[in-house]
């Protein structure tokens, strides 16, 4: 099969490798708005070819990934729509709620396959995770804690076009705790302050947050972001339950410190940034992927079920900023 890749920037250049690297695509298809970037990116990537226009990659693909900026992902999932080609488009399908709901009816009515890209959903740790807790073998959820902090702080001129900590940094974890506990969410409260630079306030921003969330059984979620570790890209998520406690997230690499006797050490190799620490989830992404394409398997991260974040996220900026938990109609996710 053939795969197109529009945007070839960071994520896309990622994404157009992992694909290139499947055995069941025999061609990458690369498009970029940007004069010759696509023909720049496929000379170091073997596999892909460049196209011209996206009209002649929709034409020649059997299915398509969008890595392009949020803002362009609802003009381009429209074409690729009319076109009838699979889509992987990254998070989020649109930048607001009502323009997100009018999307998803279109992709619903259009009979397309649609993923969005949260690639936790495809990190077989999560996913395992997921698994015992669907098997009970947690037993009743009573708390969910799960900790994103980057290494490094996004470069000042992304900060206004990012959407905000909420939507950019946390909305990963507000998409995968409420799919991992699978009750809808019925409360939010959020609170932020700018401690690493004050480019974030400039932008309306912060750079730490810490977000609870109270689902309809009475199971809380504490989800904390910050946008600076001196240490290392950081990611986990523990979930204490009536029968066990687990996590994801904790290994050699995880950028922590124990003070007691014997306890982990944060060592020199700490993941230096998301790639690299969900590195197999992306691989797994791009191969389930395929597999929708050809028809073999069940899509496991739907455009309807990306909704239930991002109401989370503007959720969450709504209280930050009026200091109050917002409450929520409940939206079951899957």
């Amino acid at each position: 099969m053939r795969i197109g890749v529009a945007g070839v920037g960071r994520i896309g250049t990622m994404h157009a490798t992992n694909l290139a690297g499947l055995p069941e695509v025999d061609e990458v298809l690369l498009f970029d708005p940007a004069p010759g970037r696509a023909e720049a990116a496929s000379a170091r990537l073997p596999g892909t070819r460049a196209v011209g226009d996206l009209d002649t990659l929709l034409a020649a693909c059997d299915g398509v990934l969008l890595a392009t900026p949020t803002t362009t992902h609802p003009a381009l999932l429209r074409a690729a729509l009319a076109a009838g080609v699979p889509t992987l488009c990254e998070k989020p399908i649109a930048a607001h709620v009502d323009e997100m709901r009018a999307l998803i009816a279109e992709v619903e009515a259009s009979g397309v396959e649609v993923l969005v890209g949260f690639q936790r959903r495809f990190d077989p740790a999560v996913a395992e995770l997921r698994r015992r807790l669907r098997a009970g073998e947690v037993g009743e959820v009573y708390l969910v804690r799960a900790l994103g902090n980057d290494a490094r702080p996004p470069d000042p001129a992304y900060l206004p076009r990012s959407g905000g900590i909420f939507r950019d940094l946390l909305i990963h974890d507000l998409d995968a705790v409420p799919w991992l506990v699978g009750e809808p969410v019925v409360e939010v409260y959020a609170s932020g302050s700018v401690l690493v630079d004050r480019a974030f306030a400039d932008a309306d921003d912060v750079d730490n947050a810490v977000v609870l969330l109270r689902f309809a059984g009475g199971a809380h979620a504490t989800l904390a972001g910050g946008r600076h570790d001196p240490l290392g890209y950081d990611h986990r998520i523990e979930v204490l339950g009536s029968r066990d406690c687990l996590a994801v997230g904790l290994d050699e690499r995880t950028p922590l410190t124990s003070l007691e006797p014997g306890g982990p050490q944060a060592g020199p190799h700490a993941y230096s940034g998301f790639p690299e620490r969900f590195h197999r989830a992306y691989l797994n992404e791009v191969a389930v992927f395929a597999g929708v394409v050809a028809g073999g398997v069940a899509n496991p991260s739907p455009a309807r079920e990306s909704l239930i974040s991002l109401r989370l996220a503007e959720a969450c900026e709504a209280s930050r900023r009026c200091g109050a938990p917002v409450r929520l109609n409940a939206e079951v996710p899957a």
